[in-house]
């Protein structure tokens, strides 16, 4: 759950909440019954705390209500968006210059231009609006107005991962004209942004109506209606989905199976979406280098994966995906090798005792294991994990509890953290891992560090030449793999459920915000009804 962005369901949970506010048959208008109409209704395991852009909602894309100067296509490459043209960097890759697109209108009916796209970018520098997003533009100097259609943004070195920030939603420069938190914005439960769907109600708790924005510049979208209900519980929503109730939703990939051949179609998205094991540097025990490695090697990533997840995913051992083929390095890769996790152990005076749990100048090799109680994903993770753990004699203690009772203890006790894109390596592996981020939120929570991953990262972010990006990623993921602080376990796929009378449909690979926004349900404003 990085920088408060919902868990697992992010941009795509507010859709479904949109979608839901009244009862409604599933295929659209009241009584019109299953493939009738043009609206529909999901499901989503988890509910927006804001609707803010520089809260976190829809940072990567895909929101609904606010659209980017750039967006990512079903092949993951930049396109336009509120922009007219990709963005252009300066020959030191120390600026990028924007065009604007003419002709687009806010929900309110006011005209976008580059005051707005200004106006949203100095807020989101300005501390003083205590914008939660501002940690993943650190590069970002400052932005000017070169005219009433172009922007400029000054970076204080070169980023090249820095276009695909860019996709941000833009707030009306009005909204922002005033210093003060933007969790105390109107537009965190009233959004006015230029995107194609509005929020026609939101009911806390319960469930988000989105309607067609007639006025959008590609377009109104055939969907004119979205109805999304928050229902926490995977099995409740699944049953309900059984019933007729809802149009599609989002389940663990074991229990979406089980609706094959039920008329609803199952998608399985990969994902960038990983898992992984905070390890407290803090920590007497999980702080010990020794034990770290002993655990990534003790783990039978693709074990759990098969019992847990009907084979829907793959292993992980850092944040780089497999998608990411060309940075992603095989040579840092963990094998499951408990034997040599037990000698690992055994060389660094971690020895059994009568229980079988090893100890060390008195110390017992003992830690606390926190997941999110309502996660069932992340829960059976967290029993995998302990089980593979107990079995060289590290003894973990699993605790599910509530997001608010987490936080405060990231930096002593150990989390299932999820997090992940499929965009760039910068954007996730940069604050997850380097050390400047130490203790920042869901930012590198466990306050890893390395010299000489930060070198790499450091490297790769301001590489201008491909090539060279290309190995210094790869260069520090084998420096990683040395001397890891975390483990990762799997990048999961995404399993959704969908009544099939829309065409457009098009597979991406997710973000780890997914549910409503990505998934099936990311480019729904180009969905057309079946004749």
């Amino acid at each position: 759950m990085p920088r408060r962005v919902p868990p697992v369901l992010g941009v795509l949970l507010a859709l479904l909440v949109a979608g839901c506010a009244a009862p409604a048959a599933p295929g659209g208008a009241a009584g019109a019954g299953p493939g009738a109409g043009t609206t529909m209704v999901l499901a989503d395991g988890d509910e927006p705390e804001s609707l803010h852009p520089l809260l976190g909602y829809g940072v990567e894309g895909a929101s609904k209500f606010y659209d980017g100067l750039v967006a990512h296509d079903a092949d993951r490459r930049l396109q336009p968006a509120l922009a007219a043209a990709l963005p252009e960097p300066s020959a030191d890759g120390t600026a990028w210059t924007v065009a604007l697109r003419e002709g687009v209108t806010f929900h309110d009916g006011t005209a976008f231009d580059a005051a707005d796209v200004v106006a949203t970018y100095r807020a989101l520098l300005d501390p003083a609006f205590a914008a939660t997003v501002r940690s993943d533009w650190v590069t970002l100097a400052g932005v000017e107005q070169v005219d009433a259609r172009t922007v400029r943004f000054d970076l204080a070195q070169p980023d090249a991962a820095f276009p695909h920030r860019l996709t941000l939603g833009i707030v009306p420069a009005e909204a922002v004209a005033t210093p003060a938190p933007v969790a105390e914005s109107p537009l965190a439960a009233r959004p006015v942004g230029t995107g194609p769907y509005t929020l026609a109600e939101w009911r806390r708790g319960e469930s988000m109506r989105l309607a067609a924005n007639p006025d959008h510049f590609e377009g109104a979208p055939a969907v004119t209606g979205i109805t999304i209900v928050f229902a926490t519980d995977d099995n409740t929503r699944a049953q309900r989905l059984r019933s007729g109730e809802f149009d599609g939703t989002v389940l663990p990939p074991a229990l979406a199976q089980t609706f094959a051949g039920s008329g609803y179609t199952v998608h399985d998205h990969p994902s960038a979406d990983y898992r992984t094991v905070t390890l407290p540097t803090a920590h007497p025990v999980t702080g010990d280098p020794a034990v770290r490695m002993a655990l990534n090697l003790a783990v039978d990533r693709q074990g759990m994966i098969d019992a847990l997840f009907a084979g829907r995913g793959v292993p992980a051992s850092n944040p780089v995906p497999p998608v990411l083929a060309e940075y992603s390095e095989p040579a840092a890769q963990f094998p499951f090798d408990r034997a040599r996790a037990e000698q690992v152990l055994d060389a660094a005076g971690w020895v059994r005792g009568p229980d079988g749990t090893r100890a060390r100048d008195g110390v017992p090799a003992r830690f606390t294991l926190m997941y999110p109680a309502a996660d069932s994903i992340r829960r059976d993770l967290a029993q995998g994990f302990t089980s593979d753990a107990r079995a060289v004699g590290i003894d973990v203690a699993l605790e599910g509890l509530g997001w608010e009772a987490i936080e405060p203890r990231m930096g002593a006790d150990a989390l299932v953290l999820g997090g992940g894109s499929p965009f760039d390596p910068d954007l996730v592996s940069y604050p997850l891992l380097h050390s400047s981020y130490g203790g920042d939120g869901f930012n590198n929570p466990a306050s890893y560090a390395n010299p000489a991953v930060d070198a790499g990262l450091d490297a790769a972010r301001r590489a201008l030449d491909p090539a060279a990006r290309v190995a210094a990623t790869k260069q520090w993921q084998r420096d990683y793999a040395a001397a890891p602080g975390f483990v990762f376990l799997a990048f999961l796929d995404h399993s959704y459920l969908v009544r099939e009378r829309w065409d457009g449909y098009r597979q991406v690979v997710d973000p780890h915000t997914h549910g409503t926004t990505w998934g099936p349900w990311w480019n729904v404003e180009d969905w057309t009804p079946r004749r």
